[in-house]
């Protein structure tokens, strides 16, 4: 599956995850239940499990003990700026036009959401056998949908001036005019069961609640005189996902050390949940691993020192009409190849070591490599790897691809720095 197909087929973090699910199993990696014991683990066979139906985590045993070899990790996420469905959301208006309630999820630029032909995707929840466990079912409507309209220049002459715009009146979506009075109130949740009835026993399902998303339907996209360019929403952070995934299923099958692809989520938020880098998850999992092997703790505890682990998570690129934004002399430029993250205050997990082992393992799949370091006057964000680092003392280096306008409903990529990540992410799980 190429980059624009994952991100078509990921408008959200439960889709990704159902996606990377797929293309795991179809390549002979198994699923596990983290409720349940954990199966003999085989070297060189891949396991998969998740959390949440929004995060995975997937890792190929290695043949030299996990004691002795550590684990080869990368990590990234799979949510992204968007605005959730509020409950009771329908909100009827003048001429019987019906808009959504919405909160803001994350950070979006808001006024690239405008003008735009949007949709929904997410969960819902469905009445299961017992009140402790309903099902879950994915929700993807496919066409154009919804759209948040701007206000004509006419009324509002200073717009090119900036506006600040308002997250509760300027932003919610129009869904549809009321044809009928029997649809009143009824629009968003008969939508829903409308699509749950095109699945398996979609028709008898009993709707409890809904995880539902805004998404930007138009599809992802490659453009430039040279078609060098990726357009399409999401990029940060599906593009590094897609390049972890491609990197696990085209490396050794047989690895001397563990390989370990852990997506996240709600790293927009701040990744303190369940589901999230700050989440024991993932250091109970790998703990589970070395036990199941080693039986020791002390095993676990000695693989943690041995283990690396890359934070894979977008890079600001050069900007052309903004040059007096960025580091005078550590800006990275689209087609120049991955970029290791650096800030002094420590929001990423980068150490000269680290760098330079980063630096070394692109050095050896022919691939070049940038750094980026924030201009002193702007404050930058942070991401994985230093919230994870402090619940799990691994070694690790923060990097990412180069991207315009992080956060926008619509980022562009360089096809080229792709393609460079996959062979230095590849490069690093074969070491």
């Amino acid at each position: 599956m190429d980059l624009l197909q994952f991100l078509d087929k990921s408008p959200v973090n439960f889709l990704a995850v159902r996606t990377l699910s797929e293309e795991l199993a179809n390549n002979g990696f198994q699923r596990i239940d983290a409720a349940e014991p954990l199966p003999e683990l085989v070297a060189g066979k891949g396991y998969f499990v998740t959390k949440n139906d929004s995060s995975i985590y997937a890792f190929r045993m290695g043949r030299k003990p996990l004691a002795e070899g550590g684990f080869h990790i990368i990590c990234a996420h799979c949510d992204s700026p968007t605005f959730r469905i509020k409950p009771k959301a329908e909100m009827q208006q003048e001429g019987d036009i019906v808009k959504l309630n919405t909160e803001v999820y994350g950070g979006p630029i808001l006024s690239t959401w405008m003008d735009r032909p949007l949709s929904l995707a997410g969960r819902v929840i469905v009445r299961g056998s017992d009140a402790l466990h309903p099902e879950t079912r994915l929700l993807h409507i496919r066409r154009p949908l919804l759209v948040i309209p701007n206000l004509a220049i006419h009324f509002n002459r200073q717009v090119n001036d900036g506006v600040k715009l308002s997250r509760q009146k300027d932003m919610l979506p129009i869904l549809a005019i009321v044809n009928d009075e029997l649809e009143r109130n009824n629009l968003l949740i008969s939508l829903v069961k409308e699509e749950l009835a095109k699945t398996p026993d979609g028709e008898r399902a009993e709707i409890l609640d809904f995880d539902l998303y805004l998404y930007d339907a138009t599809p992802a996209c490659r453009l430039g005189l040279h078609n060098e360019f990726v357009s399409s929403g999401r990029l940060d952070d599906l593009s590094m996902v897609h390049a972890g995934l491609q990197a696990l299923l085209s490396a050794d099958k047989a690895p001397e050390v563990t390989q370990v692809l852990a997506i996240f989520d709600n790293e927009e938020t701040g990744s303190q949940t369940k589901q999230g880098a700050g989440s024991p998850f993932l250091s109970a999992m790998l703990q589970r691993i070395v036990l199941a092997q080693e039986g020791t703790l002390d095993g676990f505890y000695r693989a943690v020192e041995k283990a690396f682990m890359v934070s894979a998570d977008n890079a600001h690129a050069w900007h052309p009409n903004y040059s007096e934004k960025y580091d005078p002399t550590n800006h990275p430029h689209m087609g120049g190849g991955p970029v290791i993250k650096i800030n002094a205050a420590q929001k990423y997990a980068t150490d000269a070591h680290s760098a330079a082992v980063f630096a070394e393992l692109c050095r050896e799949a022919a691939v070049p490599v940038q750094y980026f370091v924030n201009h002193s006057d702007v404050a930058g964000g942070s991401t994985l790897g230093n919230i994870l680092a402090s619940s799990l003392p691994i070694k690790g280096v923060d990097m990412g691809n180069p991207i315009w306008a992080m956060h926008s409903c619509r980022e562009t990529a360089c096809q080229a720095d792709h393609d460079y990540c996959i062979r230095a992410f590849t490069q690093f799980y074969n070491s």
